[in-house]
């Protein structure tokens, strides 16, 4: 693939709370050209949390639940889309789509063999991630969902999300530590420029700029007849565990986005409720991680 960026190394170097080993794939099926990262944390042979992130953020956002899950005894598993953290950056926006991030991730869980999942989803994780079990029907045994939807284009779109899109139209170099500080002012300055470190300039992100973009907003539009598919599947299918934690404060996919959503998960229980926490709630995930797992498991 022509036009791939690859931020350099050096800019990932003393994150604060993310000793983790970069893992890459340069064989992904269906990407040639293109190298994916994702962090392997925990022992092979037990059950496995896939953390998916969302727009604009990438693994540095699960840094506080992975530690939770492994200590437990759990495989953590935790991709950076292509576009974000240390993946390849295609430079021309017209490269992202929904399946192009979607068969991503279908490839990656095909690439490790990965079965017996806790689907963990925030933001576009959701999006995507409540759409993977319609192929990938007996790998998913567990869900916690945070602050995400589905993107069934038959609805209309909440208004936190469309004066989000407007934004990001109208800022298209983000400035995404600034953004992730806003939503979470608990962060320090290393943090925050943690969120910053994989787009040296906007060349980077266009990734980051196309997201907004692709919601499915129509019947018609990519991802939406999948996306209402996923939601036939969860309503009527689903007989695993679900776990759902809300960051109330969140003004884009917030309570009643969530509520919503629940609606169509069965046997949902009643939410985890984050009065602190806004959009970009696995910053405050050492306290999530712990309560689904003693949700999951009776710990």
């Amino acid at each position: 693939m022509k036009d791939v960026l690859r931020t350099p190394e050096n800019r990932f170097e003393d994150l604060p709370g993310f000793g983790f080993a970069p893992r890459y794939l340069e064989d992904l099926p269906g990407f040639a050209g293109l190298r994916l990262h994702y962090l392997d944390e925990g022992p092979r042979e037990a059950a496995v949390f896939l953390c998916l992130h969302g727009e604009p953020t990438w693994s540095y956002l699960y840094r506080h639940m992975i530690p939770v899950f492994v200590e437990a005894g759990f495989r953590v598993v935790v991709p950076d889309l292509f576009g974000f953290g240390r993946s390849d950056k295609p430079a021309q926006e017209a490269v992202y789509s929904f399946d192009f991030h979607r068969n991503t991730l279908l490839r990656l869980i095909e690439r490790l063999d990965l079965g017996n999942i806790a689907l963990v989803c925030q933001d576009w994780g959701g999006l995507l991630g409540l759409t993977l079990p319609l192929d990938l029907p007996h790998r998913v045994t567990r869900l916690l969902l945070m602050n995400t939807a589905l993107g069934t284009g038959d609805a209309p779109l909440p208004e936190g999300f469309l004066a989000w899109r407007k934004w990001a139209a109208e800022h298209p170099d983000m400035e995404v530590g600034k953004l992730l500080g806003r939503a979470c002012p608990q962060l320090t300055e290393a943090e925050r420029a943690a969120y910053d470190a994989p787009f040296p300039d906007a060349r980077y992100k266009a990734g980051a700029r196309r997201f907004p973009q692709l919601v499915p907003d129509r019947p018609d539009a990519p991802g939406a007849e999948i996306s209402r598919a996923a939601r036939a599947f969860w309503s009527r299918q689903w007989d695993g565990s679900s776990f759902m934690a809300i960051g109330m404060k969140d003004p884009v996919l917030g309570a009643p986005v969530m509520h919503e959503l629940r609606r169509h998960i069965r046997g949902c229980p009643a939410p985890m409720e984050l009065p602190e926490a806004g959009h970009f709630v696995p910053e405050w995930g050492g306290t999530i991680a712990a309560a689904a797992l003693a949700a999951f498991f009776a710990y």
